[in-house]
């Protein structure tokens, strides 16, 4: 640019002049020294592609489910107080009466040995009042006093009684209560998880181990409103392992009878035998028979072949022709395992893409990665076609 600027010092040096034809050719060359050179073209990426096909549907049968106790049971102490030892940790095996955690018993011992003073102090004045009963039936026997002053004695008598026995009464509640800042397994089990710590003061019935107890054991699911109403108490149902296993069968217990708040699906119980149930907490697959009828075909495809876009979703669909992407709207009816259903916008035949699919952009080149051999060679014209 700073050509441009000498031009007019140029021409006012005498003997030299400037063609016009020449200014505008150096105006370009001047120009052409400020301009950026051109982008590098985008590299050609690969990318993974499937063909779509139909095959048929189980009617979203097969549910993900996971195993459970009949009874978990979330422990807590009957008094408040500051947790002095956990004993039992996540996953211990413990047996009825085993000792799990425990508070601090001075304030509940105490209050029982003031119990105890004051049933001996009450005892003391049963005992005195007894003797004077019997010193006044025989002083009425011989004359000696009314009749009113026995009245007035044996009343004086059944008092102190009562508060004997409301004395005896406050030494049990309190022994209760110090015995329980002991907490017990009522029955044998497994410390699924633990809520409390060592140093916290916990209030009455705060829950401090959760225990699943031995015995039956639950396979629990949800399943949509629509297919709560197929299934039955006692209908059964064949589950399997997710990682591996042989089949067993099991029967439906219970159905919930409202549906979640947040997910508005049903919770499904089925009973398995304790003997042959996979360990607590197991992901299992469950399919109930009576949702196991074959439907209509469907295009399914995985779950990374799908984008957002806008508020819906799509696909990047592939043009073997110039080997270009183009977007392709769909409509998803659901999810079956690692796989959408598709419901919409597709066809069988059609070539998606699978891999890499949020760094392309519409009609974009790119290759497919880990081509076949032959389908490479049938490739090869139409690559050098272009």
């Amino acid at each position: 640019m700073a050509l441009l600027s000498e031009l007019p010092a140029r021409r006012a040096h005498p003997g030299v002049r400037l063609s016009p034809l020449l200014a505008p050719a150096l105006l370009g060359l001047a120009l052409a020294g400020c301009s950026r050179p051109p982008p590098a073209p985008e590299p050609l990426r690969a990318v993974k592609v499937m063909t779509v096909g139909v095959q048929p549907s189980n009617g979203g049968a097969e549910f993900s489910a996971e195993v459970r106790a009949r009874v978990e049971a979330r422990l807590g102490f009957r008094v408040a107080g500051k947790l002095a030892q956990r004993q039992a940790e996540p996953g211990q095996h413990v047996k009825a009466g085993q000792v799990l955690a425990q508070l601090d018993p001075q304030d509940y011992q105490l209050a029982a040995q003031a119990a105890r003073a004051q049933a001996v102090a009450a005892q003391t004045q049963r005992d005195l009042a007894a003797a004077d009963l019997k010193r006044y039936r025989e002083l009425r026997a011989q004359n000696f006093i009314s009749s009113a002053e026995l009245e007035r004695r044996e009343a004086s008598a059944r008092s102190a009684q009562a508060q004997l026995d409301q004395a005896q009464a406050q030494v049990a509640s309190q022994g209760n209560q110090a015995s329980y800042t002991t907490l017990v397994a009522q029955a044998p089990g497994v410390v699924t998880a633990v809520e409390a710590e060592v140093g916290q003061v916990l209030a009455a019935g705060t829950p401090v181990l959760r225990l699943a107890l031995d015995g039956a054991r639950d396979v629990v699911f949800s399943v949509p409103e629509d297919r709560a109403a197929q299934l039955r108490v006692g209908s059964p149902v064949q589950v399997r392992g997710w990682t591996a296993g042989e089949e067993q069968e099991g029967k439906v217990r219970e159905v919930a009878a409202s549906a979640d708040p947040v997910t508005r699906t049903y919770l499904v119980k089925v009973e398995i035998p304790a003997a042959t149930a996979p360990p607590l907490g197991a992901t299992v697959y469950a399919r109930p028979q009576a949702l196991s009828a074959q439907g209509a075909p469907v295009i399914k495809l995985p779950t990374s072949a799908l984008r957002q876009e806008g508020a819906g979703s799509a696909v990047w669909v592939l043009e073997p022709g110039s080997m270009s992407v183009r977007s392709q709207s769909v409509q998803v009816a659901g999810v079956d395992g690692n796989e959408a259903v598709i419901a919409q916008g597709l066809s069988p035949g059609q070539q998606v893409v699978t891999a890499g699919v949020h760094v392309l952009a519409p009609g974009q080149k790119v290759s497919i990665y880990n081509r076949p051999a032959g389908e490479a060679a049938a490739q090869a014209p139409a690559a050098g076609s272009r």
